[in-house]
């Protein structure tokens, strides 16, 4: 369960103003809120299946020196604040294949959000946290953090379109990971 917890709070602020947010309120304004939905779900539960697979490779291979991994994985967070407080923006390109895909609307919102998420923070965030969590629970917290913040993104693009505070919701999302990256360096070092 805490697992679960941890990793859908950090994937849900991982994904605050995230590229794959913009792309979501995209394709909500072509296809139904419920297709995006489950084509977001699909992607990023395969996806973050993979990422799991990845950091619990690495956990197990390196599970007498975990205070190495909490380092690593502290200094990856601080690394994701900066990242995050950088920002990601949507390029016109990919705005404007969002807006034309073609084909089943499941299966089009479903292949963009799997190849954007592929070496995306989010991917790189879960993966971190399987090399110290359970995979399941970090699998499942993962995927529920990360559909959860493309709803919240399409319900509030919907009703407030672009008056959305992105400078306060970057900062707040990159405290949140600066803070984490912290608790894990000192974990590592034995502070506690």
């Amino acid at each position: 369960m805490y697992a679960f917890l941890l990793s859908a709070a950090v994937i849900f602020v991982a994904e605050l103003g995230d590229k794959s947010q913009l792309m979501a309120m995209t394709f909500a304004t072509r296809y139904t809120v419920r297709q995006v939905l489950i084509g977001i779900t699909v992607a990023t539960a395969i996806v973050h299946l993979a990422s799991v697979g990845i950091g619990a490779v690495v956990g197990n291979s390196f599970a007498d020196k975990q205070w190495i991994i909490s380092i690593v994985a502290g200094v990856a967070f601080i690394a994701f604040a900066a990242w995050t407080l950088r920002g990601d923006e949507l390029t016109e390109d990919e705005a404007d294949k969002a807006r034309r895909s073609t084909g089943k609307a499941i299966v089009a919102v479903g292949i963009a959000f799997f190849l954007a998420e592929l070496g995306d923070k989010t991917m790189l965030a879960t993966i971190t946290l399987a090399t110290q969590e359970g995979w399941l629970g970090t699998w499942i917290g993962s995927t529920v953090g990360m559909v959860a913040a493309d709803a919240l993104a399409i319900g509030v693009g919907a009703v407030l379109g672009k008056k959305l505070p992105e400078r306060v919701i970057k900062i707040g999302a990159s405290v949140a990971f600066l803070v984490f990256g912290l608790i894990l360096i000192a974990e590592g070092l034995g502070w506690f």
